[in-house]
Formats: structure tokens, C-alpha cells, sequence
């Protein structure tokens, strides 16, 4: 039995270790036999960094959400975690914890520093997942860097290969100087940074010049100049009357004094700068494009970390940055620095350190995309989305792909790639699938000779994958999926999990995570990998700004927690329309807290109302009140039932609260209260529908409040004979009695008490307080319900009326919208206020006329009340067409 008040720094911790100890929520494969009582989320594995943020309580509360009702439904819940443990992120962590590079190990042996490292950071991140009470089965953890997923993963890249989907190449690709590797497309975001436009000199080479000798110049417009060493062509558009002339002659690069041509061509931006561009290998895609379809030198002036090469001259072994200085101080005293101005400009950066990017020519591995774009596209639309406008951010993604996907990384933390190369033709040699998994700096090559050459030595690739590549096969990851070598095949351990239903996650990596695991799945396994995809916003501060450390304005979830019970966390969770973001606010919280408050104190009044067990009544035995109670909550578990399936948390959330705190609690359960105490035995009838009702009410509330539900029904139903033992959260989700009532007649009662309750509390009476005689009318058969109203207000006398009494709409004042009316009737507002005040004006057609005036709809509001000529006190009855008559003698 409940009693006292309700403890969440007792009770919340000790459900979460029962619930871990008892394995309450893990998969049962053997009850899996049917993959459509199978319902699998495909959680995302975050990068390990031990600090819990607000987006992962955010994303993991909604993600459990859906884990929980689903439970209930029936289903198998299938809820692994994952933890994205290879890659930069982790290699960064290591060296920064450390204190190291991880160009001082080999590589297994970082690795093994690595996994030292994250190994600390995940024990703390399951912990603090464990205080959220996530309903997570953590049987099913696993980590992007272990031996079976390792060989996944150089499975994936093998079958890809087979099938022609995987080149290499040594073409320009987008390079990181900070982290010293090439990334994907999608591994960049643009920055807003401050820089200078650079008005530069060109000399046409071989100008006659000036009287003085001066060579003919032009003037190109860069915010790059370090990039002049490595300039090999110059740009005019073919509609630049102005330029044209230059077209077919040669420039000199000041300072450095290649001659390179003058080209026309229709990508030049003619209303940036002059108008005539510099080409230099690379500074931007538009570099990339012009130096493969005009076959342009190739000289590369910035070297992977960031410095000036051999290309620069004078300048070689600087960084970029400080090389931009000297190149414009030396332009300036070579009097070809025209002008140089302050800008703000959108940079390209790599999204893990925010170091703008370089274009380097390096030999790297892709998985080609651009020649299916349309076949991925129609794989996003076979999916649900929720909400359904976050299709347009993958289709946006898609549609402006301009590389493949570059899946090759120059880093030290990460799944090595199982390959080899001759040393003599340099012919790739796979690694055979029954070895896998492997690592070529440490491992024998397969073959004893090159099967192009014969040569007998191979040179092992030393790059590794990039993490994307394996946390894109997250459903294949959890659903087993592995090569056969008897059946010569790819086979699935858990083929009940694929499709999986639903993939949660934050709207910032569906370029990332999303579109790149519909790659993978889509060509390994002909088909999407999901059902449905839910998409989250992002947590904000409580001025809907980005929460950021720069700003000063993140609040740590874990000083929250200390303060407030995770179930108000979860409850705030649930608080927007899902793909919405969200902003941290303490009210929030503090209505989680009253609710959790409310529920509690109901519990307890519920159990001192009744008996353990369920009293023996039939339907039949029910008054009206009370099968109009149990009908409106069949209404209510319909609506939640269909909002939850659509991912309406909010509504569901939001909706329930309401019906159980004014409905349940403010109407029904007053009147119960009044019948269980006054009656001889009890009432069981009354008894029996707050037991049911209550039951119902903690498995609606129980994927929102989880802890508290949980520790009411156990206090209340686990032992009893309910049909529903053990943990709510095991319990059946809630289907419709089917139970028969007057509902308008239900409404109008109910309706009715608030009208008496309200009465008593403006004047000041106590509740108990008696009413002599009441009079009442409205929808249904209201006389049904008269005992019920009398007897938990304390009427004397209630009277049903079979006519509605007279009563009539009266105009009780008008209201002028001064900002309209002042301009326009100017000093004559004072009179058309001593109209409207005195009574003499006059409605008609929608207008006003007062004080020799006409005033339009637009310029006022007519306020009206009803009132009653007869005996007795009118009042108010919200929500209804009900009339509530006080004869209070």
C-alpha cells in the first residue's frame, strides 16, 4: 500500500538496479518466432565521450517511449545500445587523456590504448543511461570497434567490391590539416568566419605595356592568396563583354610568375569580385571541376598538415595561415595589392574540429553513390517518417551529392581495411572472408603471389574505414548478419529483427547516419532497412538558442537530475511534437513534479477506498456515473493508443493528464470518494470502477512516469489477481471495455458539479456546505446522474428540467480597439466613449453607431452574458449547454 509521500531518490534507483538484475526488459529470442510480434529500434550508438548531454536524454527518452508502449502492445522489443567507439572521436579523446599521437604507436597497440580509454567513458555512459531508467536491453550492447563487428565490416567492403560498388583512386579529395585525413562530403558543415577580400594585380605575360613599359594588368579578386603558388588557370565567363578580350591570352602570377592560361568558361560567378577568377589546384569545388574538364597542370601548394610545400617558394614550411600574411605583405610592397577589405564569408569546415577544409589529390577508397541517387531517393519514400517533413532534409541531402562516398581515413583508430597491394602492379588482394577479421600491418597477405603478376611481395594498406562505413550497418550489426560458407551466402542470426521498425534519431545526422545506412542495407540487401524513421529536434535554451559552451548557456542534465526526479526529466522529454526542438525549462520539470505529486496522492485515496482485490460486479451492477467514466476512458485509451503509434508523445502525454487530473480526479473520483464512504458496504460498484480505472490509468502513464507507476503497481496489483503480475511495464496495454453510457448526459453532470463547486468556493463556502435546491437542464438523460451530483454536493433538492428555461443574451458592454478608432475619429473618441457608456448606441448590420458616428466590425468587440429573469442564481457550466439554477434558501 502507498503511504506517505512519494520518494524518487529511494525509489528511482532501486527499480533501475531491479530492473537491470531481473532482466525485465530483454529480448527473448525463443518468444520471437513470429517476426510480426517483433517489434526492433535500431538505436544509435553515440560517440563515446562520457559527458551525457541533453540531446541523448532527449533522444533516449523518446526512443524508450516507443519501447515501452510497444511492450505493452504485446510485442518482442527488440532495444539494443551501441557504443561508437572507432574513428577520429575516439582517437582524439585517447591522445587528449593521454597526452599522445597516435603516430607513436603501432597501430594495434593504439588501438589497444584507445579501447583502454573508452572502455572508462562507456562503464560511466551506461551508468548514467541506467539513471534515465531507459527500458534498454543491455545484453545487447556492443561497441563499432569489437572483433565481430569488425568483421562486418570488412565484409561490407568486400561485398560492396564484388559487386563494383567500391573504387580506388588518387583524385582531389576533401582533406582536414587538424586531424591530417580525408573526409566525406557529409563530414563537413559551412562556418561563418571573418576574413579579407584581396584585390590582386595579374600581368598579361608578354604585353607590349604602357609608355612606361608597365605590362597590361587585370585584377582578380581572392580571399585565398596563399593559393597563388598553385594557380593554373584563369577564368572568364563566356558573357563577360568586359573580359573577354583576355580570353586565349596568358597571365603572369604576381610573385610567383607561372604563366598559366586565360579560359572561358559558364561556371564563373560574373557578380563576385571582377568578375575573373584564379583556378588553383584545389581551393574549392569549382577548382576541382575546371582542373578535370579543361586538363590543367597539377601543383599543390598545401601539404596534408597544413603547410606550404616546395610550390611556395620562399614560403615552403609555413602554415596556410601565416603564409597568407607574408604573400599580401609582399603583393603590397610589389604594388599588386590593389586593395584588401574585411569580409564575413561561409567557410567549408570539417564538422569534428571546425578547421576549414583543403582539396588534396590522394589516393582513397569510395563506395559509389552519384549513379543512384533516384534508387535511394524511392528507398527513403518506402519508409514512414515522422515527423513526415523531415523527408525533405534526406531528399535535399541526396539531391546535392557532388562526390561519392569516401570511406578511406588516414588515422590510426578504426577497422583496418583487409586489403593488400603487389609491390610491383600494385593489384588489390583481398583478404578471404573466413579470416576475417584482419589487419594487414600485422597480419600475412592470402595469397602467396600476385594473381595479376605473379610478384611475391604486397604492400598492406595502411588507411582504415571510416566510422560511418560501420555505424551504417547497425540493423545488420544486431541482426547477425554474417557470410555462410556452407551455403555460400549472406545469412541473418536474427532475420525477425530486418526490417527494423523504427530508427530514432536527431535531425543533424540524417545526411550521416540515416542516408548512409539505407546505402549500405539497400546494397547488401536489396531493400530499405527500416520501417519508419523518427526523427528528433535538438534541446535548446530556454530562449530557443542552441545550447553551446561558447554561449555560456548549457545546463548539465546531471545537476538537473540531482535536483529534480528523472520521471519530471521524462515527462519534460515528451513535451514537443516529435522532429520539434525542444527548450529546457524548468516548468517543464515542475509540472512532471505536480503530476507525479497528483498521481500518487490518487493512488493512495484509491487504496484506502477499496479492497485488494477487484469487488465482484458485473456491468450490470454499475451506475451511470460509473460506466460513463469507464466510456470516456475507452475514449481516452483510444486517442492515446493512435496517437502513439503516430509518435504524438506530446498529445498523448499532454491529453492523458488532463483527462486523469480534472476528469478522473477533480469529478469522478470526488463523487466515488462520497459513495465508498457513506454507503453501508463500501459501494462496491464505486469501488470496483476506481480499481479498474486507476489500473488503467498507471499503464497509460507508465512509458512517461516509469519509475512511479512502476513502484505503485507493485505496491497495489502485482500480487493480486489482476491478470497483469510482476511489472507494469510487462502488463497489456489497455484496450477499450466496450462499456455503454450516456456520454453527453455523463459531460452535463460533470459539468455541473464544477458549475456548484465553483459556486461554493466564490462565496466562500465549504464544499460540504448544503445547497437547499438546484435546478438543472441540459443534453441527455441527466436525471440518471442526480443521486451522484446531490449526494458529492450536498443538494437537498436536485430538480431535472424537461424544458430549458428562459433565458436571455444580453449585450454587457462594448470594446474599442483604441489603435484604430484614435486615428481615425481623432477627438471625437471621447464622445463615442460616453456613448458606449451611457447606452445610447446602437448594433446594426454588423456596425456601430454612437455619438453622430459609424463604426466599422474591424473597430470594436461586443461582450455578451446570458441572463436569467427568474428565481435564483444562473451559473455557468463550461464546456456544455447545460443551465445550473441556485435556489440557495
Amino acid at each position: 500500500m502507498p503511504s506517505g509521500d512519494y520518494d524518487p531518490d529511494t525509489v528511482e534507483p532501486e527499480w533501475q538496479r531491479r530492473w537491470v538484475e531481473t532482466d525485465t526488459y530483454a529480448y527473448d529470442e525463443d518468444a520471437a518466432t513470429d517476426p510480426n510480434t517483433v517489434f526492433s529500434i535500431d538505436t544509435p550508438p553515440p560517440t563515446v565521450s562520457g559527458s551525457l548531454h541533453w540531446g541523448h536524454v532527449y533522444g533516449s527518452i523518446l526512443q524508450d517511449t516507443v519501447a515501452r508502449f510497444n511492450r505493452m502492445r504485446g510485442e518482442e522489443v527488440f532495444f539494443p545500445f551501441g557504443y561508437d567507439d572507432n574513428g577520429i572521436a575516439s582517437e582524439r579523446l585517447t591522445e587528449e587523456e593521454l597526452d599522445i599521437r597516435h603516430q607513436e604507436f603501432e597501430r594495434r597497440e593504439f588501438q589497444r590504448k584507445c579501447r583502454e580509454v573508452c572502455e572508462g567513458y562507456e562503464a560511466e555512459f551506461t551508468a548514467k543511461m541506467q539513471d534515465l531508467g531507459v527500458s534498454i536491453d543491455w545484453d545487447n550492447t556492443y561497441r563499432t570497434i569489437e572483433p565481430r563487428v569488425q568483421r562486418i565490416s570488412q565484409l561490407s567492403f568486400l561485398d560492396l567490391y564484388e559487386q563494383g560498388r567500391e573504387y580506388r583512386e588518387k583524385a582531389p579529395a576533401i582533406w582536414c590539416p587538424e586531424c591530417e585525413t580525408a573526409i566525406s562530403q557529409v563530414e563537413t558543415e559551412d562556418d561563418e568566419q571573418d576574413s579579407h577580400f584581396h584585390d590582386i594585380a595579374f600581368a598579361l605575360a608578354g604585353s607590349d605595356g604602357d609608355a612606361d613599359g608597365d605590362a597590361e594588368t587585370f585584377t582578380i579578386s581572392t580571399t585565398r592568396p596563399e593559393l597563388l603558388p598553385a594557380c593554373v588557370a584563369v577564368f572568364v565567363h563566356p558573357d563577360d563583354d568586359d573580359n573577354q578580350s583576355l580570353v586565349g591570352e596568358s597571365a603572369e602570377v604576381p610573385l610567383f610568375g607561372q604563366e598559366v592560361p586565360i579560359i572561358a568558361d559558364d561556371r564563373v560567378d560574373m557578380e563576385t569580385g571582377s568578375g575573373v577568377v584564379m583556378c588553383c589546384t584545389f581551393g574549392d569545388q569549382n577548382d576541382i571541376e575546371w582542373y578535370q574538364a579543361h586538363d590543367l597542370d597539377l601543383r599543390v601548394a598545401i601539404d596534408e598538415s597544413g603547410h606550404m610545400t616546395e610550390e611556395a617558394g620562399e614560403y615552403e614550411g609555413l602554415h596556410s595561415g601565416e603564409a597568407r600574411e607574408a604573400i599580401v605583405s609582399d603583393l603590397d610592397d610589389a604594388g599588386a595589392l590593389l586593395d584588401r577589405r574585411a569580409i564575413t564569408h561561409t567557410v567549408n569546415v570539417h564538422e569534428r574540429c571546425g578547421t576549414p577544409v583543403e582539396f588534396l589529390v590522394t589516393e582513397q577508397w569510395y563506395v559509389e553513390l552519384l549513379d543512384r541517387k533516384e534508387e535511394y531517393l524511392d528507398a527513403g519514400r518506402e519508409m514512414d517518417w515522422y515527423p513526415e517533413k523531415m523527408f525533405t532534409r534526406y531528399e535535399h541531402w541526396i539531391e546535392g551529392l557532388q562526390w561519392d562516398w569516401l570511406i578511406s581515413r588516414q588515422r590510426s583508430s578504426g577497422i583496418p581495411f583487409p586489403v593488400w597491394y603487389c609491390a610491383d602492379c600494385d593489384e588489390p588482394v583481398m583478404a578471404d572472408r573466413a579470416d576475417l577479421p584482419v589487419d594487414p600491418l600485422s597480419d600475412d597477405p592470402p595469397a602467396d603471389a600476385c594473381p595479376a603478376c605473379g610478384h611475391d611481395e604486397f604492400v598492406p594498406e595502411d588507411d582504415v574505414l571510416d566510422t560511418w562505413a560501420t555505424s551504417s550497418l547497425t540493423p545488420l550489426i544486431n541482426a547477425g548478419w554474417d557470410w555462410d560458407d556452407d551455403a555460400g551466402e549472406f545469412t541473418m542470426e536474427r532475420p525477425e529483427l530486418y526490417r527494423f521498425d523504427v530508427r530514432p534519431q536527431g535531425h543533424d545526422i540524417i545526411s550521416f547516419w540515416l542516408f548512409h545506412t539505407v546505402v549500405k542495407c539497400y546494397e547488401h540487401t536489396g531493400e530499405t532497412p527500416f520501417d519508419s524513421v523518427m526523427i528528433n529536434g535538438m534541446v535548446l535554451d530556454e530562449n530557443r538558442e542552441k545550447m553551446s559552451k561558447s554561449k555560456g548557456n548549457v545546463v548539465a542534465p546531471d545537476e538537473v537530475l540531482a535536483e529534480y526526479p528523472v520521471d519530471a526529466a521524462r515527462f519534460w522529454a515528451t513535451g514537443s511534437a516529435v522532429g520539434d526542438d525542444l527548450p529546457y525549462q524548468e516548468k517543464g520539470l515542475r509540472a512532471g513534479e505536480k503530476l507525479m505529486q497528483k498521481l500518487w496522492n490518487a493512488s493512495k485515496l484509491i487504496d484506502s477506498l477499496t479492497p485488494e482485490t477487484d469487488p465482484d460486479v458485473d456491468e450490470g451492477d454499475l451506475r451511470e456515473l460509473d460506466r460513463w467514466l469507464l466510456a470516456e476512458l475507452d475514449d481516452e485509451v483510444e486517442r492515446a493508443t493512435d496517437l502513439f503509434e503516430q509518435r504524438a508523445f506530446s498529445k498523448v502525454r499532454d491529453g492523458l493528464r488532463s483527462f486523469f487530473w480534472h476528469t478522473f480526479c477533480d469529478d469522478y473520483l470526488e463523487v466515488a470518494k462520497t459513495r465508498v464512504r457513506e454507503a453501508e458496504d463500501g459501494d462496491p460498484a464505486a469501488a470496483y470502477t476506481l480499481r479498474v480505472a486507476h489500473r488503467r490509468f498507471l499503464k497509460l502513464f507508465a512509458p512517461f512516469l516509469a519509475h512511479e507507476t512502476e513502484e505503485l503497481w507493485s505496491e497495489m496489483y502485482a500480487e493480486a489477481d489482476v491478470g497483469d503480475g510482476g511489472s507494469v511495464h510487462r502488463a497489456e496495454w489497455p484496450e477499450p471495455l466496450g462499456v455503454d453510457a450516456d456520454r453527453a448526459a455523463g459531460r452535463t453532470a460533470m459539468a455541473v458539479v464544477g458549475a456548484l463547486r465553483r459556486y461554493k468556493s466564490e462565496r466562500g463556502l465549504p464544499l460540504n456546505a448544503e445547497l437547499d435546491r438546484v435546478e438543472v437542464y441540459g443534453e441527455g438523460d441527466v436525471a440518471s446522474f442526480a443521486d451522484d451530483v446531490r449526494g458529492v454536493m450536498n443538494v437537498a433538492d436536485l430538480d431535472v428540467l424537461a424544458e430549458a428555461p428562459e433565458i436571455e443574451t444580453v449585450v454587457s458592454g462594448v470594446d474599442l480597439d483604441y489603435s484604430k478608432v484614435g486615428p481615425e475619429f481623432g477627438s471625437k473618441v471621447g464622445d463615442i466613449d460616453a456613448g458606449i457608456e451611457s447606452g445610447e448606441y446602437e448594433l446594426a448590420d454588423g456596425e456601430l453607431r454612437v455619438a453622430g458616428e459609424t463604426l466599422g466590425a474591424d473597430l470594436f468587440e461586443v461582450e455578451r452574458e446570458r441572463r436569467y429573469a427568474g428565481e435564483g442564481d444562473l451559473l455557468e457550466a463550461e464546456d456544455t449547454d447545460a443551465v445550473v439554477i441556485v435556489h440557495d434558501e
